[in-house]
């Protein structure tokens, strides 16, 4: 197997002052290529740190991505600590600063002389186009290791694994074939309920079992080799069984996409009044392209209890046109109210949060959750009240 790293660099990525999602999205499109990663190393802005990294780094793997520090300032260090690496010189590659001209002409720019930086890469190397920026991308090899030097930017670190590495990486080796990952997301379960059920089931040898809790959801997901997709999918159903109706979707499309097709599907109109969530379900919703009718933002302050906010999903319905009208109440003594109108029904619960520890941005995401479960269910025909072992219904309609 092909031993692939990834090394990210800045010390805004290092001191967690920025999210590193370009690590997320590099982790998962190689996996999905059959190229999984088998380590990650984050170093700071420091010239020392990242030379004794490449060269600790290629000792061990056979492809090395570096991320980040392609810039035209001067903490911009990662083509200096790459030709310091291998013993070598800068050079200034005349092709890219003619590049970097063209793209600031056609944007009406002039380009400043910091820009020329980009263009200095060890004499070895290879250049590797960016075709949606200045930065330039280039490969060297450095103890039978192939390294690629990508930018920081996300849209310029994409387009250059998608377009250029990654093939590069399927002339240059034999890649085996994409393993599978099966995926579903539950709400309403905690980690431990769920592992004391799926931990004594027995699964393929090659294929391992994971879990990711990331409140309010569980995600599960099965790993393993092509070659064990039939044994995988019959371990996998009894994990589905396991999971039941608190399986909210599987895959990775999300429930507020599930929601979308559902209400197409039924060719229903769908309107939202929002309290405690503060607009989190029509951001969730409108993300997805749902068609929405009508949506209000209520104050915090007027928050009421279980037959008002049932009565504001009525009204909401009502005078909107809308055939489904979902309300969520605000936040008081750890309750909060959430209610549906559908036809001439309307359901509704009032639940209490038993972790008080939680902040009151998980327990809007845990509200928001918790509005679309019980769409969700009505939409499946079930019964719209959950099992929700973190949550105590304190009264139901």
């Amino acid at each position: 197997m092909l031993k692939v790293e990834m090394l990210c660099t800045g010390d805004e990525v290092l001191h967690g002052q920025i999210v590193d999602t370009n690590a997320a999205w590099l982790a998962d499109y190689l996996f999905q290529q059959g190229l999984p990663m088998s380590g990650r190393a984050t170093v700071g802005d420091d010239l020392n740190s990242l030379i004794d990294a490449l060269k600790k780094r290629s000792l061990d793997a056979d492809v090395l991505i570096v991320n980040g520090g392609l810039g035209p300032t001067s903490d911009d260090l990662s083509a200096l600590a790459a030709a310091k690496a291998l013993g070598e010189e800068l050079i200034e590659r005349p092709e890219w600063i003619a590049t970097m001209e063209a793209y600031f002409v056609a944007r009406g720019r002039t380009m400043s002389a910091s820009n020329r930086k980009q263009a200095m890469i060890p004499s070895s190397a290879k250049l590797i186009d960016n075709p949606v920026g200045t930065a330039c991308g280039f490969s060297i090899e450095l103890n039978q290791c192939l390294i690629f030097f990508t930018p920081g930017v996300p849209s310029e670190l994409k387009v250059m694994v998608e377009q250029q590495i990654v093939p590069q990486l399927r002339e240059r080796f034999e890649l085996g074939e994409p393993p599978i990952c099966l995926r579903l997301t539950t709400f309403g379960r905690t980690e431990s309920a769920l592992a004391g059920l799926i931990e004594p089931l027995s699964f393929p040898d090659g294929a391992s079992m994971g879990y990711r809790s990331s409140m309010p959801i569980i995600e599960l997901k099965l790993t393993g080799p092509g070659s064990l997709r039939d044994e995988m999918e019959k371990a996998w159903q009894q994990v589905r069984d396991i999971a039941g109706e608190n399986c909210i979707f599987e895959g990775t499309a999300g429930l507020p996409m599930l929601i979308k097709q559902q209400l197409q599907s039924k060719k229903l109109a769908l309107a939202l009044s929002e309290q405690f969530t503060a607009g989190l379900l029509n951001w969730q919703l409108h993300s997805v392209q749902t068609p929405l009718v009508a949506g209000e933002l209520m104050p915090e302050s007027g928050a009421g209890n279980l037959a008002s906010i049932a009565a504001r999903a009525r009204i909401l319905a009502s005078h909107s046109g809308a055939d489904v009208a979902l309300a969520v109440g605000g936040l008081i003594d750890d309750k909060v109210s959430v209610a549906l109108h559908v036809s001439d029904k309307t359901y509704g619960m009032q639940v209490r949060y038993q972790a008080r520890h939680h902040s009151q941005r998980i327990r809007q995401e845990v509200t928001a959750m918790l509005a679309l479960d019980m769409l969700r269910r009505w939409l499946k025909d079930w019964s719209v009240y959950g099992h929700y072992e973190w949550l105590t219904i304190d009264e139901t309609l």
